[in-house]
């Protein structure tokens, strides 16, 4: 390191190295003069003990860096040539405020006020000794006390700054966190809005290729299903984006009910997916949470078996208890093409495990025994 770099080094800001350096010049003058005119005599002439004043006022440049170092250079410097007042006072409180261990300032203060007691010069021996000491622990103690109540308020306000700027990174990390979740539920909406839409709209394309020159009616009746499944598709994107724009409220907080179940599964048959329903318990409302995930999980289910079993049958029941909702959909093996059904991974079902475990339910997909798929929920029911 460079001597400038030292240098600049030795304080925190340029402020504090104005204070201490027009400080330092301050008191150097003031301890010089001070003890140039003093009636008090010391062991060498007033010259020698006024430039050892003006040295001990000077060395308080250091007095940030290097309060101890500073502080016992006043304890060997000053007594023998009878250099320092005010100085020593500056250094007495420096040492209390930046020294970093607590005991090393309260050793130094006592060896300081011993050497006091020991070498108080020529001409103040003929006070009596009570007053030495009364005098070396006024001169002493205060300086000292308000040092260690300063460096303790310092070190005090540094620990709050730093634990508020903790709680900022961590709540910008919160944030960011929330963020990130927000984006993956977003990013699941999307994907069971359109997947289940588009997938059974391209099946009903395929069929209107099929049936569009020898049977126009049900060509007709397919097109309209396309328009229709196209416009619901379009308003539940709508609704996904308005929470992007507006916030969880823009969401519609109606439950979707059974009979908007069987509108998904009847969609899904008229597609040419062969899927049957089972209702066991007593229909009731639902609550809203509980109905979308529902929802959601039935239309993933019967958008995986259209993307990879497309014709096979599959099963959906539901066990609608007091506590609980259970929920089953399971494909048999395709009459054509490889034995594979629902995947058991992927975004969607994927999403839709932690929209169900978020809720406290369980949530479970594999393979069955025959070689079709399964996929099992229970979504818990808040008590009455």
């Amino acid at each position: 390191m460079t001597v400038r770099g030292w240098w600049s080094a030795m304080w925190p800001t340029r402020r504090s190295r104005a204070l201490d350096i027009s400080l330092a010049v301050s008191v150097a003058a003031f301890d010089a003069v001070w003890m140039l005119l003093a009636t008090q005599r010391f062991w060498l002439p007033p010259w020698e003990v006024s430039a050892a004043s003006a040295v001990l006022g000077l060395a308080l440049v250091f007095r940030r860096r290097h309060p101890v170092e500073l502080a016992l250079f006043s304890l060997v410097f000053s007594p023998p040539t009878g250099g320092g007042g005010l100085s020593v006072l500056v250094m007495l409180y420096s040492l209390g405020a930046y020294a970093v261990s607590r005991r090393t300032v309260v050793t130094i203060a006592i060896a300081g006020y011993v050497t006091f007691l020991i070498f108080p010069g020529p001409t103040a021996t003929s006070e009596p000794f009570f007053i030495q000491a009364v005098s070396g622990v006024a001169f002493t103690a205060p300086p000292v006390l308000l040092g260690l109540y300063m460096g303790a308020r310092k070190q005090l306000f540094a620990s709050l700054q730093e634990r508020a700027e903790r709680l900022e990174r961590e709540q910008h990390l919160l944030a960011e966190r929330a963020r990130g979740e927000e984006r993956t539920r977003i990013a699941r909406e999307m994907h069971d809005v359109v997947a289940n839409r588009v997938s059974v709209m391209v099946v009903h394309a395929g069929a209107l290729k099929a049936v569009a020159l020898r049977d126009p009616a049900r060509a007709a009746e397919t097109a309209a299903v396309i328009g229709d499944m196209g416009r619901q598709a379009l308003e539940e994107l709508r609704q996904v984006i308005g929470v992007l724009r507006q916030g969880e409220e823009a969401l519609p907080q109606s439950s979707p009910t059974l009979s908007e179940i069987r509108e998904l599964i009847g969609q899904s048959s008229a597609a040419g997916l062969g899927v049957e329903i089972l209702v066991r318990g007593e229909e009731r409302p639902m609550p809203a949470a509980v109905g979308r995930a529902l929802y959601r999980l039935v239309q993933e289910a019967l958008t995986n078996v259209h993307k990879h079993a497309g014709d096979a049958d599959t099963a959906v029941e539901l066990a609608l208890m007091p506590e609980a909702i259970e929920v089953e959909i399971r494909n048999e093996p395709p009459r054509a093409g490889p034995r594979h059904g629902l995947p058991s991974g992927g975004n969607g079902l994927l999403g839709l495990r932690e929209r169900v475990t978020g809720l406290g339910g369980s949530f479970d997909a594999g393979p069955c025994d025959r070689g079709g798929f399964r996929v099992r929920a229970r979504l818990p029911l808040p008590a009455s």
